[in-house]
């Protein structure tokens, strides 16, 4: 199932020629990422306060086709494409007016808060994203 978010470009998103610069599409799919959690699991605060857990980032991977611009509106998709009890594997896509600009995959691990250590996912959030697999 895969789930969208958009986000408008801003200023401060971009370098002096108005591109925005290649690190913010990063920012962009975790802020996606983040949504996507909120409106199909617990969201990232429930699961830092409730069970001591949060998700990090443990490799990332993109692909820029095209360069979005100031003030355009980003569409950026969320597909889980891998389930395992301590990490999960999404799919990102950011497009602008359909036309696909930035791809990538990032692999996220469940860890605790407190020895940041890998840690198995609550079950009813790996219960939760496993309905979500694509």
């Amino acid at each position: 199932m895969t789930f969208k978010f958009s986000v408008r470009v801003y200023f401060e998103d971009t370098d002096a020629g108005g591109i925005v610069y290649y690190g913010n599409y990063l920012k962009f799919m975790e802020r996606a990422r983040s949504e996507y959690f909120l409106q199909k699991s617990i969201g990232m605060k429930s699961l830092m306060n409730d069970h001591e857990l949060v998700f990090v980032v443990s490799r990332t991977e993109l692909n820029y086709l095209r360069s979005a611009k100031l003030e355009d509106v980003l569409e950026i998709s969320v597909e889980l494409a891998e389930l395992k009890r301590v990490s999960a594997v999404f799919k990102q896509v950011v497009t602008c007016n359909g036309e696909v600009l930035c791809e990538g995959k990032t692999k996220v691990a469940c860890v605790n808060t407190q020895t940041m250590k890998p840690s198995a996912m609550p079950p009813v959030v790996y219960q939760q994203l496993n309905q979500l697999l694509a």
